[in-house]
């Protein structure tokens, strides 16, 4: 059983692998590590990396992209809302309970509904950051909230912590999963049972939020 794999050297102390959710594999290497030393410790982890290839909802198939028409449905903070398509003039993004946009704004819903996720992203999951850093006394560079594809979240080796603007699709108690996830990646960088202890004192219902994106996480994936 052999795999291909991308090796990201960096400055960490320890080795990482990681199955994207586009099936690539990912690993993160100590630069003083030869390729040899690397892949022998890749072939160790075989079956873990089978097991992560053939996990049927962690890539699923992704559903239709939306046609913006009445009567749709958009998911926000983990419930659906409908979008009413109206004659009046409004400027992107209406949301009361209710999305709503201009008919003459339809054929641009796509990218108006992009940046309103993406505002709503930056304005719920900054104070979360803040929050849970404090909480666990570790310092970080800078937030992002950006375009990952295939990942919810990520702290980079230069301690920047980068998520994924769809997940304001998800609940709040999921955002507050992810977001203390990669922060607790500031203390243990690889998902050790330090890792999940640490993350347990954060978020003690944390495998309720983990389940969620198990069994949801598909629904955050859909295109506009």
């Amino acid at each position: 059983m052999q795999f291909e794999y991308h090796i990201k050297y960096s400055n960490r102390k320890t080795l990482n692998i990681s199955v994207e959710r586009d099936r690539s594999i990912i690993v993160r290497a100590p630069e003083h590590l030869t390729f040899e030393k690397i892949d022998k410790l890749v072939q160790t982890k075989k079956q873990w990396i089978q097991e992560k290839l053939n996990h049927t909802q962690k890539y699923p198939i992704i559903a239709d992209s939306k046609e913006f028409v009445s009567g749709e449905t958009l998911l926000f903070l983990g419930r659906n809302y409908q979008l009413s398509v109206v004659e009046e003039e409004i400027d992107g993004i209406e949301f009361d309970q209710r999305f709503k946009i201009s008919k003459t704004n339809q054929h641009k819903a796509n990218e108006l509904f992009k940046e309103w996720y993406l505002n709503q992203a930056i304005t719920k999951i900054k104070p979360l950051v803040v929050k849970y850093a404090r909480s666990l006394g570790v310092e970080y560079n800078k937030i992002k909230i950006s375009e990952m594809r295939y990942r919810w979240g990520s702290c980079t080796p230069k301690n920047n912590i980068i998520f994924n603007w769809r997940i304001i699709k998800a609940p709040m108690y999921v955002l507050e999963y992810l977001v203390a996830h990669e922060l607790v990646h500031l203390i243990e960088g690889n998902h050790t049972f330090e890792f999940w202890n640490i993350l347990s004192i954060q978020i003690p219902n944390y495998e309720k939020a983990k389940n969620w994106l198990k069994k949801n996480g598909q629904l955050l994936e859909i295109d506009f």
